[in-house]
């Protein structure tokens, strides 16, 4: 099945990755898109980063296919409880390499990030460059708690959006993707452009400089999406600390993932795990490969995935659609009453 009008969410059994699953669930119904679930695991090192459901005894392919078929189950009763009706996958074999390959067939993939077994942890550490800087569609990590381990509430809807924006086609792409973002939810677009070597805002003319580029880059978006309430800001400092303050009073922070200094090339370095790992909000990453694929299409709402030839799932090694029955409702209770406690 290929399906470039479809989310696809990670799982594995941790809370952050069903707070994901109801994030993706709510945006899609919202957006109009099909939904599809994606439990990966690889042996025999599976029982060694554990799934949150019964342990397995190390290489047992069947009782991780069983554990698997349960986390998929759990994870599509919430995504029916937020009326979407989700298809079920499980991978084996290497969960980033995996990503990338199914990354070709979809508009969106979603993540969570900060839980034991977090599938984001996995993505996200000695593989940090995988998933972010090579998948071929937009990526959502999505975090379970702040720092101090409080749980982070999800809103129903969208109303505040920020992006990082500097003159490069990165950024410009990352900017083009969070105004039609913001536009579909009809909320606010804070434009936010870094000057990591400004020593203070009475530098006149470095300040007019940076504004005069922010007013040219955003002049598109104005005359595209007239309607769209567009804020800017020149913020001192790095953009890694600017987008991670704005984490905090926004529903979804937007980035592109490689350029050269600003915030593009945030995601392949120290950097990149500064921003996901301390946003408190949702990340929306474009990636290095959305950019260069859609390259010859700047100028117009990028496609997605981005003028990619799609692969079909029976030609990605170790991809197997299974069917699940949905989890009780009381099993689901349970969970989003653990995930958000605050949940309307």
């Amino acid at each position: 099945m290929i399906n470039d009008k479809a989310i696809l969410v990670g799982v594995d059994g941790s809370h952050a990755s069903y707070k994901a699953t109801w994030w993706a669930a709510n945006y899609a119904k919202h957006a109009g898109l099909t939904l599809q679930i994606v439990c990966a695991y690889s042996l025999p090192s599976y029982a060694a980063v554990s799934f949150d459901a019964t342990y397995t005894a190390m290489g047992d392919d069947n009782a991780a296919h069983s554990d698997a078929q349960e986390i998929l189950s759990k994870a599509k009763a919430i995504a029916d409880e937020q009326g979407v009706e989700a298809t079920t996958l499980i991978v084996t074999g290497d969960p980033a390499s995996v990503f990338v390959e199914l990354s070709r067939n979809y508009n969106l993939i979603v993540i969570g990030n900060r839980g034991k077994g977090g599938l984001a942890e996995r993505l996200l550490g000695t593989t940090s460059s995988s998933l972010p800087a090579y998948a071929y569609c937009p990526i959502v990590v999505v975090p379970y708690t702040d720092d101090d381990g409080n749980l982070m509430h999800l809103n129903n809807t969208i109303t505040r959006v920020a992006v990082g924006s500097d003159e490069s086609k990165w950024g410009l792409k990352a900017l083009e993707i969070a105004a039609n973002f913001a536009a579909a939810w009809d909320a606010e677009l804070d434009v936010i452009s870094a000057v990591p070597n400004m020593k203070g805002s009475d530098d006149e003319g470095v300040m007019a400089s940076f504004k005069d580029d922010l007013e040219v880059r955003i002049k598109p978006l104005e005359e595209a999406h007239p309607d769209l309430k567009i804020n800017k800001q020149i913020v001192p400092g790095s953009a890694v600390g600017a987008l991670t303050k704005a984490s905090y009073d926004h529903d979804v922070v937007v980035v592109g993932s490689r350029g050269r200094g600003g915030f593009t090339g945030l995601l392949l370095g120290s950097t990149s795990q500064g921003l996901l790992q301390h946003a408190v909000g949702p990340v929306y990453v474009v990636p290095r490969k959305y950019v260069e694929a859609a390259e010859t299409r700047l100028d117009t709402v990028p496609s997605s995935p981005a003028e990619v030839k799609p692969k079909a799932l029976d030609d990605i090694k170790g991809v197997e659609e299974v069917p699940v029955a949905k989890a009780e409702p009381d099993v689901v209770e349970a969970i989003e009453t653990k995930i958000d406690p605050d949940r309307q």
